[in-house]
C-alpha cells in the first residue's frame, strides 16, 4: 500500500512540473508553448482532416530479404520509424507499426512489407512508447519468443505479447543478444504514452555486428548536444534519423528539422545516414512532401548527398 501512494504522490509530481523529470534534462515537458490552440487548428484542418478524404500512397512489396554477408548491414524501410535491419546472420525488426489509423490520425503510405512476408525476427527494438513506435496489435503478431528490447519502465506494456525475454535498458547501458552488442542511447524527447505515465524511458540504439559494423537508429529526439558523443562511443556505419513532425502542433521542440538531422549526421561521424519519421504519419504542420525534399537540398549544399540515402519503402538496400 505504501507503494501505491508513492508512486501517486511520485506521479502528481510529475504532472505539477509539466511532465519534467528532476533526474532526465533530456525530458521534454509536455505543456504547449503560447499560440498551440491556433496551431492545432491549423494543424488539424490542414493536414488531418484533407488525409482522410486521400487515398493511401506506397505500394507493398514482397521482397526477398535473403541472407546478407556478415560485414554487410541490410536495411528494409516499412515506413515511418519502422525498420528490417539485417546484421551479423540475424532479423532485427525496430519500432514495429503496420498500424493504419493512430486514433483520428490516418497512415497515408501503405507499409512497404506486409507482416507475413517479413523474414524469420530474431530481436525487436522499441525506441520508446509512443503509440507511432509501440503499436501493440503489431507486437502480438511479431512477437514469437524472441527477445525485445525497450527502454526503463516500456516493459510491462510489453510483457504479454508473447516475447521470450523483456529486457530493459538505461541510457549507456549494454546488452548481447546472441552475437549482437546493443547500446541505448540518448535523445530529447519524452516517453510519456499517455500523460500520467512520464516516468517511460526514451532513446535510440547502436546495433554492433560480429564484424564490428554499427547502426544507429536515434529513435525520435529533438536535436540536441548529444550526438558527438554518441558517435565518439561507436564508429557508425549508418545512422536511420528522423526529419519530420518538426512543426509540432504543441509548439515544443520534440522533433528534428531536415537541417538538424543533417547536423546530427555530421556530429555522429556515421559514413551514411538514411532519413526516417516522414511520409507517413501526418504528426506535423509541414506539407508531407516538405521534410525530404529539404533533406535533399541540404545534403547537396553541404555535400554530403552520396552520403545521404533516401530509402523507398518495402526495398532492402545494403550498406
Amino acid at each position: 500500500m505504501r507503494e501505491i501512494f508513492r508512486k501517486m504522490r511520485e506521479t502528481g509530481r510529475r504532472l505539477r512540473s509539466g511532465g519534467l523529470d528532476a533526474e532526465n534534462n533530456l525530458q521534454v515537458g509536455l505543456l504547449p508553448t503560447s499560440g498551440w490552440r491556433q496551431r492545432n487548428i491549423d494543424y488539424f484542418g490542414n493536414r488531418v482532416f484533407p488525409s482522410l478524404l486521400s487515398q493511401r500512397g506506397g505500394q507493398t512489396f514482397a521482397p526477398d530479404f535473403g541472407s546478407p554477408d556478415i560485414d554487410v548491414i541490410g536495411v528494409t524501410w516499412i515506413g515511418h520509424a519502422t525498420f528490417v535491419v539485417q546484421m551479423g546472420g540475424k532479423n532485427i525488426l525496430i519500432d514495429p507499426n503496420w498500424a493504419n489509423w493512430l486514433g483520428i490520425i490516418k497512415r497515408v503510405r501503405h507499409p512497404g512489407v506486409s507482416l507475413i512476408d517479413l523474414p524469420p525476427i530474431d530481436l525487436v527494438l522499441i525506441s520508446h512508447a509512443h503509440h507511432d513506435h509501440l503499436h501493440k496489435r503489431s507486437l502480438n503478431i511479431i512477437a514469437n519468443n524472441q527477445p525485445v528490447v525497450v527502454p526503463e519502465g516500456v516493459g510491462k506494456i510489453v510483457q504479454r505479447c508473447g516475447f521470450s525475454d523483456v529486457i530493459e535498458m538505461k541510457y549507456w547501458e549494454q546488452t548481447k543478444v546472441d552475437d549482437l552488442l546493443i547500446t541505448f542511447t540518448p535523445a530529447q524527447h519524452w516517453g510519456a504514452r499517455y500523460v500520467h505515465d512520464t516516468h517511460r524511458g526514451f532513446g535510440g540504439f547502436i546495433v554492433t555486428s560480429p564484424a564490428g559494423r554499427s547502426l544507429y537508429h536515434c529513435g525520435d529526439s529533438a536535436y540536441f548536444d548529444g550526438f558527438q558523443q554518441i558517435g565518439a562511443h561507436s564508429s557508425i556505419d549508418l545512422a536511420l534519423l528522423p526529419i519530420g513532425a518538426y512543426e509540432a502542433p504543441s509548439g515544443r521542440e520534440v522533433h528534428m528539422n531536415p537541417e538538424e538531422a543533417l547536423m546530427a549526421f555530421e556530429e555522429l561521424g556515421a559514413l551514411h545516414m538514411c532519413p526516417m519519421h516522414y511520409g507517413t504519419f501526418p504528426l506535423g504542420r509541414e506539407p508531407m512532401d516538405e521534410p525530404v525534399l529539404r533533406l535533399e537540398q541540404g545534403a547537396i549544399e553541404r555535400g554530403l548527398a552520396e552520403r545521404v540515402r533516401v530509402l523507398t519503402e518495402g526495398h532492402p538496400a545494403h550498406f
